[in-house]
């Protein structure tokens, strides 16, 4: 029996160890008065009113009246304690609670120039805490600025324009005159215009602890290839500067040119009949060219039809032949003309003049001799029965 309470006994410790060892590691709560601030040290210009924001807070103990009070405050500044927006000069949280408070600081425009300690005091009848802050006097506050795209990755064609919302914050204590700059790929076009203007910039004012927006436009050439492209922009004022990077996306875009093989544009023609000329439709952009209608633009009584009427796809720095029929009118005069062929697809077009020589046909020749030889033997004729009288 003894053995087998001495084992319930040895298990029951090893099953509680766990829960001991957790109690004994876990951390012991906070308790006490405590006073803090979100930035216990600043820094302010001369002649500049100031507020530190300050937490008394009341942890595990009992309300109690605490009585406010500062000391190291330099001569001929102003330091108060605010609490709800007015003086005060006491405060009393509750337990486990907090009271906000205010330090404003008015300090006097001849105010030396250096770091100076306050400290806040609140004291009660058991308890008392303190809070240096320290506050530091500056001429003119450092510049320092933000910038903060919108919509950094924009997609688009080598035809579209790439617009770039970004905003510049001053967090300095003054007005400044930020530059705008932009460091793109060779032969991209950009500027900077406000966000709602057309005006183009190369600097913008800024107030100080403000922000503004500018729009940066970028506009790629028609030649680029389809690919990513980042821009960086860059602003700076004094000291101060900032960057960001934007990125274009460029997708892919058919480019169409049209011509005769070998690269020949002119052609033959009889007037009267249909002609055949070969026309080669060349793709030279970056992506496949879709769709593709034949269309042309002749005299006044020319009739143009292409075999076949549509191409459906020509790849990239591919090339398909048509067939361009011509027909020119049966009384069309000997000479040269200009037609000008167009292939259209997706908003691409390419277009090409070609000139067409035109012949009279051998039977309007033939018709030609005979009314000439008609003419003669009527002329020799009247000469021949004149000429006896």
């Amino acid at each position: 029996m003894a053995r087998l309470f001495s084992a319930f006994i040895a298990v029951s410790v090893l099953l509680a160890a766990p829960a001991f060892a957790a109690e004994s590691n876990a951390a012991p709560d906070v308790k006490g008065l405590y006073l803090l601030a979100d930035y216990p040290a600043v820094t302010v210009q001369p002649g500049a009113t100031s507020t530190v924001t300050l937490h008394l807070h009341n942890y595990a103990l009992p309300p109690e009246r605490l009585t406010l009070s500062l000391s190291g405050v330099p001569t001929g500044w102003t330091a108060t304690l605010l609490g709800g927006g007015q003086p005060v000069a006491a405060a009393m949280p509750a337990t486990d609670a907090d009271v906000s408070l205010d330090l404003r600081l008015d300090v006097p425009k001849d105010a030396a120039i250096g770091t100076h300690t306050l400290t806040v005091s609140a004291a009660g009848a058991d308890s008392h805490v303190s809070l240096p802050v320290a506050v530091t006097l500056a001429k003119e506050l450092p510049a320092k600025l933000a910038l903060q795209p919108q919509l950094p990755e924009l997609r688009g064609s080598a035809r579209s324009s790439f617009d770039y919302t970004m905003t510049i914050k001053n967090d300095s204590g003054k007005k400044l005159l930020v530059s705008l700059a932009a460091d793109a790929p060779r032969n991209f076009d950009t500027s900077f215009t406000e966000a709602y203007g057309s005006q183009e910039l190369t600097a913008i004012p800024v107030e100080a602890g403000k922000t503004k927006d500018i729009k940066l436009k970028v506009r790629p050439p028609d030649t680029v290839d389809a690919g990513h492209y980042p821009v960086t922009v860059h602003v700076a004022a004094e000291d101060a500067k900032a960057e960001a990077k934007v990125n274009l996306d460029i997708t892919g875009q058919p480019k169409l040119e049209l011509s005769g093989r070998q690269g020949l544009l002119s052609a033959r023609a009889t007037a009267g009949t249909e002609t055949s000329v070969p026309v080669l439709v060349t793709n030279t952009g970056t992506a496949p060219a879709e769709n593709i209608a034949l269309s042309a633009s002749a005299p006044e009584g020319w009739k143009i039809t292409f075999d076949p009427k549509t191409v459906d796809r020509i790849a990239p720095n591919q090339h398909k032949e048509v067939q361009a029929r011509i027909s020119p009118p049966a009384n069309a005069i000997a000479g040269d003309y200009v037609t000008a062929f167009t292939s259209a697809a997706r908003g691409q077009t390419g277009t090409a003049n070609f000139r067409v020589t035109v012949a009279t046909s051998t039977g309007w020749g033939i018709a030609g001799v005979g009314i000439i030889g008609a003419a003669l033997l009527i002329m020799v004729g009247a000469v021949t029965r004149f000429g006896r009288r």
